[in-house]
């Protein structure tokens, strides 16, 4: 029987589920796990088919050992934090699973994700005979994934990749995360660096800006962060000689931010207080919303994509590759605003692909690394349409200039 485990149960996680219950021809057996049963159990109410759901700490090595060995599955779909994916991967090790997630891992006590944790266990997973898949949202993931078609099937030669993130929508609260606001803040106000002719460029955080045009969303103000799928693209792509991430931020929500770093609530060290040791940005995620809470009054669109420039048949040629998806509609599919959907809907593709064995291999891949023609059929056809076009000389000046 193919079985999934989900370890997870928020906004994304729920998604991931959601979908894996409305393709009971590929899933035929879906159990979600979370620290909060509740959580799961609210996710299983909404779900098309009937799953079955669990409590675990994914911080436990020792517990989803147990939990795998119970369920049996075929692969486990890491939708947990970033902290805990070393000990599911020692899990999945220790009981010859597939493994597959979202984000890399980032250690608790200081904000530098990165994939070469996760890299140092391409020997163990590749001796144990299983498969490890990383970075299989949507950025990290799709993104990665059109340029892994761009580079087999647009270019000959890609030089320069432009990520662009907008999320041109409203939720009607002060200040909110689309997803887990602790991540979310930590990967916000770390130093942003790009790569340019064969090195890293540190800059300060959200010190460069530019407005760019977003397909179906048009011109917004964007800025220049570091991104994980950035690490991996410079080893994959040939002749890569710059690699850039840009993203929208409100005026409303960089005001916020900055408040709370001034106050000193997006401390991550601990500090005491009545006695009792607490982390100000731990405490801070508690007092925000949940990001699945958001959906219901969500308006406005997510636009997405790679502008790519390289060279094909000895000319210079550039495309953007994107997506353009909206709250109302994702939130009237499965209740769930397009930031959570947009990253659950490429992490159920991807167990697809390894269920069907149209994604296989020992070792530990990165997204990019796999065959992309059957991903973006499947994902097109899962709910995320996605778009090549081809630009002209002069498309995306600003970017150019930046």
């Amino acid at each position: 029987m193919n079985s999934i485990l989900i370890i997870g149960a928020g906004a994304a996680g729920s998604v991931v589920a959601k979908k894996c219950a409305v393709n009971r021809d590929v899933f035929q057996k879906i159990h979600l796990a979370s620290r909060t049963l509740e959580k799961c159990r609210k996710v299983r109410k909404e779900c098309a088919s009937d799953i079955t759901v669990s409590q675990v700490d994914a911080d436990d090595t020792g517990q989803v050992i147990r939990l795998i060995e119970e369920q049996k599955p075929h692969v486990v779909v890491n939708m947990a934090l970033p902290y805990q994916d070393l000990t599911i991967m020692d899990a999945c090790l220790a009981t010859g699973v597939h493994y597959l997630d979202t984000a890399n891992y980032e250690p608790k006590d200081e904000a530098k994700f990165s994939y070469t944790w996760q890299w140092a266990y391409q020997d163990r997973f590749r001796d144990k005979g299983i498969m490890a898949v990383l970075g299989c949202g949507f950025d990290p993931g799709v993104i990665s994934i059109y340029c892994a078609y761009a580079q087999r099937s647009l270019f000959d030669e890609i030089t320069t990749i432009d990520i662009i993130d907008c999320n041109d929508g409203s939720h009607g609260k002060a200040f909110a995360t689309n997803f887990n606001p602790e991540i979310n803040i930590r990967e916000v106000t770390q130093r942003g660096k790009f790569w340019k002719d064969g090195e890293w460029i540190e800059i300060d955080p959200l010190s460069i800006s530019c407005m760019i045009d977003y397909p179906q969303v048009g011109s917004r103000k964007s800025y220049l962060i570091y991104h994980e799928e950035e690490e991996s693209l410079v080893r994959n792509i040939r002749g890569l000689r710059q690699i850039r991430f840009w993203m929208t931020f409100s005026d409303n929500y960089i005001k916020h931010l900055e408040v709370l770093q001034n106050v000193g609530m997006t401390r991550i060290d601990p500090v005491m207080y009545n006695g009792v040791e607490i982390i100000p940005l731990q405490f801070l995620k508690h007092l925000l919303p949940e990001p699945s809470s958001l959906a219901e009054n969500y308006t406005g669109k997510t636009s997405i994509g790679s502008v790519i420039r390289g060279v094909k048949d000895g000319k210079p040629v550039a495309y953007i590759l994107y997506n353009v998806s909206d709250h109302a509609e994702t939130n009237r599919e499965l209740n769930a605003q397009a930031v959570s959907y947009t990253t659950g809907v490429p992490a159920m593709t991807g167990a697809m692909m390894m269920m069907k064995g149209l994604w296989s291999g020992h070792g530990v891949f990165n997204v990019e690394q796999l065959p992309p023609e059957p991903f973006l059929e499947e994902v097109a056809r899962q709910g995320l349409p996605w778009h090549a076009q081809k630009l002209g000389e002069d498309a995306y000046q600003e970017l150019l200039e930046t």
